[in-house]
């Protein structure tokens, strides 16, 4: 568990980052071949997610400063995904794009980007303070 200590932090946000980045490019050839397209249902929870997330990162700010305090990284990579997460997916559910539009499959690639930057950077927020306790 010695590679999610704190000065590994930024290998772990890094590897967050080029995963999310794979996922949304993925997205967006799936989308601009139209195998997959996005519903409003998808976009509603997409935000949801993105509110509850936000929420609860802000009733825990300031709850524990030192079990994670060299996790700024991984924070950081948690509200840029929560930010961009709800931004775009407010921006495909204001705007209605056809099926092999490359600007929505640019979006949607966007949404999901965001949207799985989210998951794995609370996977190296989590990881990183679980095992700081007995590693660090």
């Amino acid at each position: 568990m010695a590679i999610f200590c704190c000065n590994n932090r930024q290998s772990c946000s890094a590897l967050a980052i080029i995963v999310s980045a794979i996922l949304g490019v993925i997205a967006a050839f799936f989308r601009i071949t139209a195998v997959i397209t996005e519903t409003p249902a998808f976009l509603w929870v997409a935000l949801g997610v993105a509110i509850g997330y936000l929420a609860v990162l802000l009733a825990t700010t300031g709850c524990c400063p030192q079990a994670c305090r060299c996790s700024g990284s991984a924070l950081t990579a948690l509200l840029t995904g929560i930010l961009g997460t709800a931004l775009t997916s407010v921006i495909l559910l204001a705007i209605s794009f056809v099926a092999t539009s490359i600007v929505g499959a640019i979006l949607l690639g966007l949404l999901v980007l965001f949207l799985s930057l989210i998951v794995t950077a609370t996977t190296c927020l989590v990881a990183g303070c679980c095992s700081r306790q007995n590693d660090c």
